[in-house]
């Protein structure tokens, strides 16, 4: 029978496992860690029956990934659950700009900025699921609906700050960018407006969900598809070198790049190492759960309904912070991403104590204490927030980098730069060959990134398996 060896069990791992599983392959899985998920783990933490993901945590490009519901994640238990609201932006003062499930609504909220809202959203979230396949892969090809690709792409070349000056609002500058500032890059940079119209157009089609229970039901649910295919599922095996790895036909590695030279050594060719010596980490982050007595006291009353929050203030700022982070310095009041999943699914509260998951953006290898900043952020704009707080269990960029995929904090990755989003962590029209015969790479440093949409994972496996048939 055929073999496949996966090393690493994150989301990306885990899929790339389970759509070579599901070709007939004999997969083998290897985890360091003691459970698999990677980003998707979910644990009970602070006080007794409070579920606390460990880092990623809202998922609006997963609710509709392709793969995913190929691998049919509900039969395993999966269920997707939705805010009412799915983001709110708040500014000093009581505004904020909203986001919603419904574009009409998102831009009837937006006052003069509607019409722009309604133009750039409309018919690429009416078209999305046609498209997303070609969306969710490497960019550098042809794709297999191109005219719609090119009505979505258009404005995503532009630079963040240069599609915002064509919002006349405040509020809806500013959520356009704190969407945007999800790329952990200075905003004046190409490309940078990409993540921001993929996170709504993704968001207004499918929702900005959560899995039922925490982000590890991602991770269990595949698990139980590896495990109906007859895949194997090892943790606590830590790989230093291919030399260790069972004979296998195929090995994916669900890694960082700049890990294997050391990990494939002769295998890799000259030029592959060198690129992949070359490959650099962005910003980092530094996470804060708070166990919050009644909820967050949010002063915009939609905020106290939202799933996502942009916490950070005016447009300005949110593209200032971004450029002080990017340039290593650590900015006084950062961008704050605060989740309040407990809102779609409350089984993760324990009574009427709620989990409130934050990071801030902060420097590549930050050694420094952001708790405090991200408190503040918060209180700013949710006054009486701090006399609500009843735990904290703070997550460092050195704790993040426990997982060797999150070097120095950064939880992306890698740097996502033109160069990456566009060919992935080196310049080649296949990134997730490694150029060692039978070896693919899927971690979120190949494209489209970072997420628990497993695309990285799909796209690899499929590698693998055009390799094995030739």
């Amino acid at each position: 029978m055929t073999t496949a060896t996966v090393v690493g069990s994150g989301p990306n791992g885990l899929v790339a496992a389970a759509v070579l599983a599901r070709a007939g392959v004999a997969v083998t899985v290897l985890e360091a860690a003691d459970t698999v998920g990677g980003g998707t783990r979910t644990a009970e933490a602070i006080v007794p029956g409070l579920l606390v993901d460990h880092c990623s945590a809202v998922h609006p490009m997963a609710v509709g990934s392709p793969v995913l519901a190929e691998l049919g994640l509900e039969r395993h238990g999966l269920r997707w659950r939705l805010p009412e609201v799915d983001c709110v932006h708040p500014l000093d003062g009581g505004d904020a700009g909203v986001l919603v499930r419904s574009v009409e609504e998102t831009a009837a909220g937006l006052g003069a900025d509607g019409p722009l809202w309604r133009a750039l959203f409309t018919g690429p979230v009416r078209n999305y699921d046609t498209y997303s396949p070609d969306f969710l892969g490497p960019l550098v090809r042809i794709p297999r609906h191109p005219l719609l690709l090119a009505r979505f792409g258009a404005p995503t070349v532009l630079p963040a700050e240069v599609l915002a000056r064509a919002f006349r609002t405040e509020r809806g500058r500013a959520l356009f960018l704190g969407s945007a500032a999800h790329a952990f890059r200075p905003l004046n940079r190409p490309l940078t407006s990409a993540i921001g119209l993929g996170l709504f157009t993704a968001g207004h089609r499918h929702g900005w969900g959560v899995a039922q229970g925490g982000s590890q039901a991602v991770a269990d649910a595949l698990v139980a598809v590896l495990a109906e295919h007859g895949a194997t599922v090892r943790t606590g095996v830590h790989v230093r070198s291919a030399d260790e790895l069972p004979p296998s036909d195929v090995v994916v590695w669900d890694v960082g790049p700049d890990r294997l030279p050391a990990l494939l050594g002769d295998r890799l060719p000259a030029r592959v190492a060198r690129a992949y010596r070359r490959f650099r980490h962005g910003p980092a982050a530094f996470k804060v759960d708070y166990a919050v007595a009644g909820g967050v006291p949010w002063t915009h009353p939609a905020a106290r309904r939202a799933g996502t929050l942009h916490v950070v203030g005016s447009a300005a700022e949110t593209a200032h912070v971004e450029r002080e982070v990017h340039a290593g310095r650590m900015p006084e009041r950062p961008f704050v991403l605060v989740g309040q999943q407990y809102l779609a699914d409350p089984t993760r509260s324990a009574g009427d104590v709620h989990p409130v998951w934050a990071y801030a953006h902060v420097p590549y290898g930050y050694t420094g204490d952001a708790t405090a900043a991200v408190t503040a952020q918060i209180e700013r704009f949710a006054p009486g927030f701090r006399e609500r707080v009843v735990g904290t269990l703070t997550t460092d960029p050195a704790q993040f980098a426990a997982n060797p995929n999150f070097v120095g904090g950064n939880i992306l990755t890698g740097s996502k730069d033109v160069r990456r989003l566009v060919f992935g962590p080196r310049t080649t029209l296949q990134p997730y060959d490694t150029g060692a015969p039978g070896h693919f790479l899927c971690s979120a440093a190949t494209p489209p990134g970072p997420g628990a949409h497993g695309m990285c994972g799909a796209h690899a496996a499929r590698r693998a398996l055009a390799h094995l048939r030739r």
